[in-house]
């Protein structure tokens, strides 16, 4: 008679751990794309515990079950490592003309933007923040400035319009550790839009990843790799 407990059956999030340790790997430079590959099928066939721990023994392991959260929201970094930081832009303004932040960039504590008879984009998908909780101060007439925030971040919208207005947040709230962005200001005959969206970086990223979860659970010719008609619909 042994002492060994059997092997565990492996969840789907189980699986998703692993999958997201082996992402955050990838972004750091530990995995190459090969390997990466390699190891992501393997921990989507995985049967059991004791067949996803190797494929992670090597690499770092994350502190608690949210990571595909931050990860996924993130752009390969972290919220902990997107806090934090020098600012590399204080405050724009558009006159007869327009501008844009996007991109990876800093943003300050407080960022104030303005536009007369122009258009302003403030995108903080991919940006880092100097501290856990940021003002956008939006002043526009006859204008509008568009703010895009990604999946995780909580937002609040407080600013007023005169013949014009403000998006009112959408009451997501954040995920722990995410910063907090606060839009205020003023707008005349103008708008402040404000939307959630996630990079385009991030879409391609879990689309591939969906995609080899399908063809993974799938029955397939061999050597031949097709994702369901209803699927592509879906990520496309």
């Amino acid at each position: 008679m042994t002492d060994e407990l059997p092997d565990l059956r492996a969840s789907d999030a189980d699986r998703e751990r692993v999958a997201e340790i082996l992402r955050e790997a990838l972004a750091e430079g530990r995995l190459e794309m090969a390997e990466f590959d390699e190891r992501l099928t393997a921990a989507y066939q995985a049967r059991t515990v004791g067949a996803l721990k190797p494929l992670v023994a090597d690499l770092p392991q994350p502190h608690d079950d949210r990571t595909a959260t931050r990860a996924a929201t993130s752009g390969a970094l972290s919220w902990r490592e997107r806090i934090g930081g020098e600012p590399s832009s204080r405050g724009a303004f558009a006159f007869w003309s327009g501008f844009s932040r996007k991109g990876r960039w800093t943003v300050p504590r407080v960022f104030t933007a303005g536009v007369f008879q122009g258009g302003g984009e403030i995108d903080l998908r991919d940006a880092c923040f100097e501290a856990g909780e940021v003002t956008v101060r939006c002043f526009a007439l006859m204008g509008g400035i568009d703010v895009v925030v990604p999946p995780g971040v909580e937002v609040q919208v407080t600013g007023w319009g005169f013949m014009g207005g403000f998006d009112n947040g959408d009451g997501e709230p954040g995920d722990p550790g995410a910063p907090r962005v606060k839009i205020t200001g003023f707008a005349m005959m103008a708008g402040v839009g404000v939307r959630r969206k996630m990079s385009k970086r991030e879409k391609e990223r879990l689309k591939l990843e969906r995609e080899r979860r399908a063809e993974s659970a799938l029955p397939r010719e061999p050597g031949r790799r097709e994702v369901p008609d209803r699927l592509r619909k879906e990520l496309d």
